[in-house]
């Protein structure tokens, strides 16, 4: 089984702050299958540490109001092109990102509630008929 994953899942140093969001129980249960790990983020050109970024009024915006939509999309376009080439199975991505959140993102206010949503890279992901799941779902 191939499965393509949020790199920052995997300890790799991407995420907006230059931290990463390791999971040792995704990474147990990643044991014997084919492991492709991707970030739309920098994929698109973002620099690792970058401004947080959140969707606002369906456009990914820094806090700022400056748009990093185009980088948003470049990449998670980049990521569905990979994850299609590599016929993937299956995607596990990181919880209330706006590039990787399935479940719920943040709700653009920049002050950490949360609302029904998707990221881009989530949506996209979605909107081509392949299996995306929350990292969380794994834990339920």
């Amino acid at each position: 089984m191939k499965i393509a994953v949020s790199a920052c899942l995997l300890g790799e140093n991407c995420k907006y702050n230059g931290g990463n969001n390791y999971s040792k129980k995704l990474v147990e249960f990643l044991k014997g299958k084919e492991v492709i790990s991707i970030c739309p983020e920098v994929l698109g050109g973002l620099p690792i540490p970058r401004k947080p970024a959140e969707i606002v009024d369906g456009e990914v915006k820094l806090e700022n109001g400056s748009s990093v939509d185009y980088e948003f999309k470049k990449g998670a376009q980049i990521a569905l092109d990979k994850v299609i080439d590599n016929q993937v199975d299956l995607v596990i991505l990181q919880s209330r990102s706006p590039s990787c959140g399935v479940n719920n993102i943040y709700d653009g206010s920049f002050s950490g509630k949360l609302i029904d949503g998707k990221g881009v890279f989530a949506k996209l992901l979605v909107d081509n008929g392949i299996d995306v799941i929350d990292v969380e779902d794994l834990y339920d």
